[in-house]
């Protein structure tokens, strides 16, 4: 039950294996935050996520989700305006992005490549966890022994100068990562950006270079910190999963909110829908984060209170903004004018490390960021079906836009949020304010509301080190499954997170499989 592309990831699998699935959705259309919707007649959004990296290949595979209608377009480039009129950029090309970056620093293109290779060793090193089911360090039990084993082989395996590599990862801030390899600001910022998306935290924040690890492991076609744009937008995955399922049994059922999980002898037995209607099964799974898994949906007193407490403690504290536009023409950059290969790729607003810092700082006291951290694609230059001939789309990520903002969000302060973001990406590009048609402006209060997920964060729970692995989302109970016989979990509050992933649906169907 519920929304997203995992739990309908969960049931294609469990479909697959043979099991009789049924799917239950709240809202009209699957997918969760992967949606694509016509917000404005003739224009297409990606309404809440927009990119596309860590979705695991197996997956891909597994499913044949190409064969559904899976197609992932490169973003080409990643382009950083600057104050005074010039450009970073980061092409496809190795090449010439090492050339760009002589333009600003010598040191810096040559520490890049030193840097690039390191990075996907870490990534490389982490990504064998993202398929493994964490085993708890406490137990004695056969399956956690051997998983626990299987870790410190895995970890042994490193090498020491990767092992160290990995334990600075985890514990520096994405700052004083890069601050040892780069000295070219921009560069720097734009490469913390990666570990702030989605977390309360500042660039300057321990806990933060895991984060840019994180993003750092998605790739497409084998190469990784590759990112790309689903044609027809993120619900085009959603679609291609849901197909997938379908294909092998399952049923789905949408305008369907599940109210409550029944319980009969302290077992899952079925479901409760908000019309009133029973719908009964031995396995019951949660697509929904922790809080809501736990503390919504079943009787609080049938879990211990070991695990409400620590569910009560996770973090969620969303940070993000959205604000999608459709424009008569696309921004004229001043760095780069007129329509080009930019256009095709990423603009990223993150000029310095001290300007996300202040960002961040913005947040902490109860406020949207004054001048905010953005990245920019304009889907309908890569897909020109996201919007009418001649006109365009663009999908604006916006950080920080936290959710405990000071006086809660109202219509005035989500308007004056937009116009904030307009008017810092107006800077840079001065025709923007002029080409807008209509625009979508989302704050964390909107994406709970919409989508179900908790303070609106868009990792189901932030991705810190107290919150991953056999922490996620509590001790004793990372492994998909709940105190209550017959009810799991398969959301991105458990192992490994979020991002359009997909790995805890995958994980969880495998441990519903093995326990039935």
């Amino acid at each position: 039950m519920k929304p997203g592309k995992t739990c309908s990831l969960t049931a294609a699998y469990l479909a697959r294996a043979g099991r009789r699935v049924l799917v239950l959705e709240r809202r009209p259309v699957i997918g969760g935050a992967a949606v694509s919707e016509q917000v404005f007649p003739g224009f297409t959004f990606s309404v809440f996520s927009y990119v596309v990296s860590l979705l695991r290949p197996e997956i891909i595979r597994d499913l044949e989700l190409p064969r559904h209608g899976l197609q992932i377009l490169p973003l080409e480039s990643t382009i950083v305006p600057l104050p005074n009129g010039d450009y970073l950029g980061s092409w496809g090309d190795a090449d010439l992005t090492r050339r760009e970056l002589c333009r600003h620093s010598a040191r810096d293109a040559e520490a890049s490549v030193a840097y690039g290779r390191l990075m996907v060793q870490m990534a490389q090193a982490v990504k064998p966890l993202l398929g493994m089911m964490p085993p708890d360090p406490t137990s004695l039990r056969p399956g956690d022994l051997k998983g626990l084993l299987k870790l410190g082989r895995h970890l042994r395996s490193l090498g020491r100068e990767q092992f160290h590599a990995l334990y600075k990862l985890l514990t520096m801030s994405s700052a004083d990562y890069l601050e040892e390899w780069f000295e070219f600001e921009p560069l720097k910022a734009t490469k913390s950006a990666s570990g702030i998306i989605g977390t309360f935290m500042g660039p300057r924040s321990p806990g933060s270079a895991y984060v840019l690890l994180h993003h750092y492991m998605g790739e497409i076609d084998g190469a990784f910190r590759a990112w790309g744009f689903c044609k027809g937008g993120n619900g085009t995955i959603s679609q291609a999963i849901a197909r997938a399922a379908l294909e092998k049994g399952a049923e789905i059922r949408t305008e369907a909110p599940v109210r409550q999980v029944l319980l009969e002898r302290g077992r899952a037995v079925g479901v409760v829908l908000g019309s009133g209607e029973e719908c009964r099964a031995p396995v019951i799974v949660s697509g929904l984060d922790a809080r809501r898994t736990y503390l919504e949906l079943v009787d609080r007193r049938a879990l211990p209170d070991e695990l409400l407490e620590q569910v009560q403690r996770f973090r969620f504290r969303g940070s993000s903004g959205k604000v999608n536009l459709a424009l008569s023409e696309l921004p004229d950059f001043t760095c780069l004018p007129g329509v080009g290969a930019h256009h095709r790729g990423a603009i990223s607003i993150s000029p310095s490390l001290d300007y996300l810092e202040r960002a961040y700082d913005d947040a902490k006291y109860g406020s949207f960021s004054k001048r905010p951290y953005m990245d920019i694609i304009f889907p309908s230059v890569i897909d020109p079906n996201m919007a009418p001939p001649g006109r365009h789309v663009a999908s604006i990520f916006v950080q920080y836009c936290p959710y405990a903002i000071e006086g809660g969000w109202t219509d005035a302060r989500r308007e004056a949020f937009g116009d904030t973001v307009i008017d810092t990406l107006s800077e840079y590009a001065p025709n923007l304010k002029s080409a807008i048609l209509h625009a979508q402006v989302l704050t964390p209060a909107d994406i709970e509301r919409t989508v179900g997920l908790s303070e609106g964060n868009i990792f189901q729970g932030e991705l810190a080190l107290q919150q991953l692995f056999f922490l996620r989302p509590a001790a004793r109970w990372s492994s998909y499954r709940t105190p209550i016989p017959g009810y799991y979990q398969c959301g991105s509050s458990t192992h490994p997170g979020g991002g359009v992933m997909g790995a805890a649906g995958r994980l969880a169907a495998q441990r519903i499989l093995s326990d039935t």
